[in-house]
């Protein structure tokens, strides 16, 4: 009877977390239709807490989360998580949108591939 008791806890604790998961995600995806990314950043930040132990969930999530880099105009760092996409997951469904991601920022002219980025210093003003 115990074992059932423990077997019965044990099941229904990775359903939760599973659930978790996924209402987080759909709720990131619900943010992003609206164009709260700041709401999408930090459901995704939650189903990164819940998906340790499910990596196969962070390449989507790491799309959705450059995809919201790109609407709040942050193109670089936009380009940068889809260079990450696939480089760690280059088989991957998310590793095909993550190019195509790409080249459409370069044909938009967000991106420029190999040419290095310009620092310019700040001109300095004396504070009184």
């Amino acid at each position: 009877m115990r074992a059932l008791i423990v077997i019965a806890l044990a099941t229904s604790v990775v359903g939760c977390t599973r659930w978790s998961m996924d209402h987080h995600l759909n709720n990131a995806y619900r943010a992003y239709d609206r164009g709260d990314c700041e709401r999408v950043t930090l459901e995704l930040s939650q189903v990164d807490r819940t998906s340790r132990a499910r990596p196969f969930i962070w390449p989507e999530t790491a799309l959705l989360r450059g995809q919201c880099l790109e609407r709040q105009k942050l193109f670089v760092d936009a380009a940068q998580t889809y260079q990450y996409i696939i480089a760690q997951y280059p088989q991957n469904e998310y590793a095909y949108r993550a190019r195509a991601r790409l080249q459409t920022l370069e044909k938009l002219g967000h991106l420029r591939e190999g040419e290095p980025a310009v620092t310019r210093p700040v001109s300095s003003t004396a504070w009184r």
